[in-house]
């Protein structure tokens, strides 16, 4: 229990720079950010890690920018679904090895919020393409041939 209360004092409940010297932002020595050394779950990276996740970012970023400009694609949607997929990848590459999320993460909570996000905003995308798609086949003007042919 002492241990607990030690914590709690270390990291300056009761308001910011409660523990008098240092850098006045409420957290303890050593502590880091308010880390009492338990185990949430979600590991903090290490230089390996984090240098891991920058080259295949980067490599993710080249190998896109190198198929538009070399044209390897003749057809523009091809190389649109082979970006889009790349797109997701680099997402992936962000989640894992920038914001260290994974399903132990939090007890799961942080991939069930993720999950959540996601379904909201293909709901999202989708009904707005959708929609645009509509408004542009039924608003559109008449081409001329279209209009000779009204009375």
């Amino acid at each position: 229990m002492s241990s607990h209360m030690d914590n709690l004092a270390d990291r300056g409940h009761g308001g910011h720079g409660g523990h008098g010297g240092g850098h006045g932002h409420g957290h303890g020595h050593g502590h880091g950010h308010g880390h009492d050394g338990h185990d949430d779950g979600a590991g903090h990276g290490t230089l390996k890690s984090y240098v891991t996740g920058f080259v295949l970012a980067a490599i993710l970023t080249a190998i896109p920018f190198w198929l538009v400009m070399d044209r390897v694609f003749a057809n523009s949607r091809t190389t649109a679904l082979v970006i889009l997929a790349f797109a997701v990848v680099q997402i992936v590459v962000h989640i894992v090895y920038f914001l260290h999320m994974d399903a132990k993460s939090e007890s799961g909570w942080n991939m069930l919020a993720l999950i959540f996000t996601l379904v909201l905003v293909v709901i999202t995308l989708s009904g707005s393409i959708w929609i645009m798609y509509h408004l542009n086949s039924n608003m559109m003007p008449m081409s001329t041939h279209d209009m000779r042919k009204m009375p």
